[in-house]
């Protein structure tokens, strides 16, 4: 009876283990999150072989999708969308307008086009006579390019912040003119700075087309989003000022409402810098008033700006005191500190930026 009774057992758990290995007809195929997205179609996110056109995309079109373009001939080209990377190829004699892009943009091949663009990287290869008001987080590089011109970034239109902070960059971080020349040549110069009165609309001019007048454009040099700075060109004036806001609900606004003044007042921006610190770094930069503004370094990164020009210490200190009173401010003390400062933060900023 045992061994009967055994093998029976036997035989039903076999039949039973038999059963679950195969699959019920009626039984649903599981689901999986990749299979419920939405399908993306690759043209939405291409122009190719175009001819004389304006083309483009509008806001929330790409929305952090990779792009491309390639082989374009005498065509306008507006993305005014945040994107994850934009590569362009081959294209000739086009105007380009690339919103911000998270990753990296590349132009290779391409001859005398005229670009305005916001990106973390910026690289071109094989390039020849390019015109580019650029923002760009780390330092431009260009490769096998001759006859390149670059200008800062000037652009706005009510989306365009809120691209900034969907593709991760700063507005306050800006390299655009602190090229990199992978391919240097003797006795030659492969890239220059636009003049300082060039402006993005006599380059890429604004699109014509009625689908796009939905985009309300501002050429307004105080309305772009990304402040205007002088970067390396000379300077007018011996005289430097360091200012540095530390992070708070209206830091960005302070900023930029210290900008508009200075820039009245006919004191130059040179460069911003947008940074996050810890206290080793303030006794650094900060010196002896370091112990003032430690506490702060938790709320969140600082704003760095560094202005130029006859009085720019004074027009800096009685602004601040006078507009922030409510706000910790960091401003030169004079003029003969003012340059030390100056090289104090943005020396470390450089070596955190490339870390």
């Amino acid at each position: 009876m045992g061994c009967l009774f055994s093998r029976k057992c036997k035989e039903k758990d076999q039949e039973t283990k038999k059963k679950k290995k195969e699959p019920d007809a009626e039984e649903e195929p599981k689901q999986y999150s990749w299979d419920q997205r939405e399908k993306i179609d690759v043209k939405d996110y291409m122009l190719a072989q175009l001819k004389d056109e304006t083309v483009g995309r509008l806001p929330g079109k790409v929305a952090g999708e990779q792009f491309v373009i390639q082989e374009c001939e005498n065509c306008n080209i507006y993305v005014f969308d945040h994107s994850a990377t934009i590569t362009i190829d081959d294209c000739s004699n086009c105007r380009l307008f690339l919103g911000p892009i998270k990753g990296s943009v590349f132009f290779r091949d391409c001859t005398d086009c005229k670009c305005v663009v916001a990106c973390q990287q910026f690289r071109t290869r094989d390039c020849k006579k390019m015109d580019i008001f650029l923002c760009c987080a780390t330092q431009p590089i260009i490769e096998s390019s001759t006859g390149m011109k670059f200008g800062c970034f000037q652009y706005y239109y009510p989306e365009l912040g809120y691209q900034f902070k969907d593709a991760g960059l700063s507005i306050f971080n800006n390299n655009w003119s602190n090229i990199h020349d992978f391919t240097p040549v003797a006795d030659e110069n492969n890239w220059t700075l636009l003049p300082e009165d060039a402006i993005p609309w006599d380059f890429v001019p604004l699109p014509d087309l009625e689908e796009f007048k939905s985009v309300r454009i501002s050429t307004e040099l105080n309305r772009s989003i990304v402040p205007v700075t002088r970067g390396h060109r000379q300077k007018n004036s011996d005289e430097l000022c360091l200012v540095v806001f530390f992070a708070g609900d209206y830091t960005t606004a302070n900023a930029r409402k210290l900008i508009d003044e200075m820039t009245a007042k006919d004191i130059a921006l040179v460069q911003t810098k947008e940074i996050s610190m810890r206290p080793d770094d303030a006794n650094r930069v900060f010196k002896e008033k370091a112990a003032d503004f430690i506490p702060l370094l938790q709320q969140g990164p600082v704003v760095a700006l560094e202005f130029n020009g006859d009085g720019a210490v004074e027009a800096c200190q009685n602004t601040v005191s006078s507009v922030f009173i409510a706000s910790k401010v960091f401003v030169s003390e004079s003029k003969s500190s003012a340059s030390q400062d100056v090289d104090n933060f943005y020396n470390y900023a450089d070596m955190q930026m490339g870390m």
